[in-house]
């Protein structure tokens, strides 16, 4: 029997109290893709941006100041204070993609 202060043992008490959660030996076909729920934590880390709720917001403030960063290190003239944050997400990216090629 495990110690009950361990992670381990606190996660696999956790799930098995969780009817949602999968049983130990589940196939991953038959796994839940619930991010709540979904035995890889990171599974919803990333979100294509045209698929945000928030998406058609005004980006942010972190946003603006990234892309400016990003526009004076590949000399894009890209930066445009009216984008959305999903647009402003893409963009960095893209911005990303060149700078690091450029190295």
């Amino acid at each position: 029997m495990r110690d009950a202060s361990t992670p381990e043992s606190r996660t696999d008490a956790r799930r098995a109290a969780d009817p949602d959660a999968p049983k130990p030996g589940t196939p991953a076909e038959h796994v839940d893709t619930n991010p709540k729920t979904a035995p890889d934590p990171n599974s919803n880390a990333e979100k294509d941006p045209a698929d945000w709720v928030s998406g058609d917001e005004p980006m942010t403030g972190a946003q603006a100041s990234y892309l400016k960063t990003l526009s004076e290190e590949t000399g894009s003239e890209a930066y445009r204070d009216d984008l959305t944050k999903a647009q402003a997400s893409m963009l960095i990216d893209e911005l990303k993609t060149a700078r690091n090629e450029a190295r």
